[in-house]
């Protein structure tokens, strides 16, 4: 089930960045080291109560009085809103309630998404609960007091949360239909693809960047499967455009990408593999999607013999820590190859969703380490006792260890490549957990 997000939004400075790193348990500016992908995350997952939610943190929403920048503004702020399931609103005790705070609520108002109003920076609840009564005049329901940076009441503001999500009714409307993200920079060729798959303009495809405003839902029928294309508005360059709209833009990626079972990530080959392919492509591994690379518009290239090895080693060097997706070379434009896209789809399904016999696991573990034995650290060896697959999709395996501080990083992809070999698993991570026990158990 793709989880809810959960949107935070408000003006600058109101501890917005504090409350998503306190409700995501960690400094979020730092994040796996893979080649290539952001360092400043603005998405996360989180749990409450055994409910788990992405967290978005969308950046100020700055409410100048220039027509055109309070236009713009609005309509950058307005791709969260549409995206969230539900709102945080944060306001700032200590500022008070400002003429900013009531054009950022009745801009949230007019959305009829849920809000809960957040009124952070309250250290001391004696001290400023009457200040936070303030707040009841914006009209959008009872303030929540917190203080992001003490963590208080950030159970209480939860909770509201989730008086405004019906889980039991997300599970049972949940469509078991596969789910294919295509996502990508502006003008790789997202639309045209699905209007090529769908055989019909049903998308508006035009060459000025972004033109695509909404994630939009595309049913295909093809060989009696039913797939549903979910087409987003592309990841900006930081050249063109200012940083916090490239925010909004990832936060757009990040929904299609949580609602999807595969990510087709759409690379322009006339403009080559960049650091922004790079970083949706991470995005999608951290959330165990299955991968395709598509290069699109690989008619306009000048080809020789070496042309496509030289192209796929350039995607692999810089997509290094996505080693398993599935690359083909396509024309959305021309219908080159998009057909076997369907082909590509079913194998990586498949493998998201293989399930492997712990017998055959552990057959294939006991091999692995009679071939290349454990490593150890000051006459401590790490001993492997077993293996079994708790999960699919992606596919998640536990390893029992005697201590995990002696599994370092290289043995546990030298495993995973062994798992590899023998299964395939193309086109789809696969997580290993390592688990600690006694040799008596």
């Amino acid at each position: 089930m793709s989880k809810p997000i959960i949107a935070i939004v408000g003006r600058p400075n109101v501890g917005k960045s504090t409350l998503f790193n306190t409700l995501a348990g960690e400094k979020i500016s730092i994040v796996k080291d893979y080649p290539g992908v952001t360092r400043d995350r603005i998405y996360a997952d989180i749990t409450w109560l055994n409910y788990s939610f992405s967290l978005i943190d969308t950046g100020g929403i700055e409410m100048e009085s220039k027509d055109k920048m309070l236009v713009h503004m609005r309509e950058q702020a307005n791709i969260a809103i549409e995206t969230a399931d539900v709102i945080l609103f944060l306001v700032d005790v200590r500022q008070g309630l400002v003429d900013a705070d009531y054009k950022v609520a009745d801009m949230l108002r007019r959305s009829g998404k849920p809000i809960v109003l957040v009124v952070n920076k309250v250290d001391n609840f004696d001290k400023y609960m009457p200040d936070v009564y303030e707040f009841f005049n914006l009209g959008i329901g009872d303030p929540h007091p917190v203080s992001a940076s003490s963590k208080l009441g950030i159970g209480d503001m939860l909770d509201a949360v989730l008086e405004h999500l019906d889980m039991e009714k997300r599970v049972e409307e949940e469509d078991e239909r596969p789910k294919i993200a295509i996502v990508g920079k502006p003008n790789a060729g997202k639309s045209s693809l699905v209007n090529k798959l769908l055989g019909e303009n049903r998308v508006i495809v035009s060459d000025i960047a972004g033109t695509t405003r909404d994630a939009i839902d595309t049913e295909i029928l093809y060989h009696d499967t039913e797939y549903v294309f979910i087409d987003t508005a592309g990841l900006r360059r930081k050249s063109k455009v200012k940083e916090d709209i490239e925010r909004y833009s990832i936060i757009r990626t990040v929904a299609a990408i949580e609602r999807s079972d595969v990510v087709i990530l759409m690379i322009d080959a006339t403009e080559g593999v960049t650091e922004q392919d790079a970083k949706i492509a991470g995005i999608a591994h951290d959330r165990g999607r299955g991968l395709i690379i598509a290069v699109n518009k690989w008619d306009a290239i000048e080809k020789d013999n070496s042309t496509v090895k030289e192209f796929t080693k350039k995607v692999r060097d810089v997509l290094s820590f996505v080693p398993y997706a599935e690359i083909m070379f396509i024309s959305a434009l021309t219908g080159q190859r998009t057909q076997k896209i369907f082909e590509k789809l079913e194998v990586v399904i498949q493998n998201h969703a293989m399930r492997i016999q712990t017998g055959v696991l552990n057959e294939i573990l006991m091999e692995a380490v009679a071939m290349q034995q454990p490593p150890s650290d000051k006459g401590k060896r790490l001993k492997l006792f077993y293996m079994t697959q708790v999960s699919t999709k992606p596919p998640t395996f536990v390893l029992f260890v005697n201590k995990k501080e002696l599994m370092h990083f290289s043995y546990q992809r030298y495993i995973e490549n062994r798992i590899r070999d023998t299964f395939g698993f193309l086109g789809t991570p696969i997580r290993i957990l390592i688990r600690e026990r006694k040799e008596k158990e």
